[in-house]
């Protein structure tokens, strides 16, 4: 069997489980909130998404449980 990018990534599979304290990187982002990269941004800059954490020099992550948060109060 062929593995493709459309995969589901392990943290995103495993996301209910994830502890609060975890984080998770762009591509489980995008795939929560069913948009593209330009457009986590955008909601970044205009606080409707989570201000993700600088880990280190090159390493971004969004914390879960502000993520959690987050879509639990979006309005759909």
């Amino acid at each position: 069997m062929q593995q493709t990018n459309q995969e589901i990534p392990e943290a995103l599979a495993q996301f209910d489980n994830l502890p609060d304290s975890a984080y998770i990187r762009l591509p489980v982002i995008k795939r929560l909130y069913g948009v593209s990269s330009a457009t986590i941004w955008r909601g970044v800059k205009q606080g409707n998404i989570p201000k993700p954490n600088k880990l280190s020099e090159r390493c971004t992550a969004w914390n879960v449980g502000q993520v959690r948060a987050a879509l639990a109060a979006k309005v759909v």
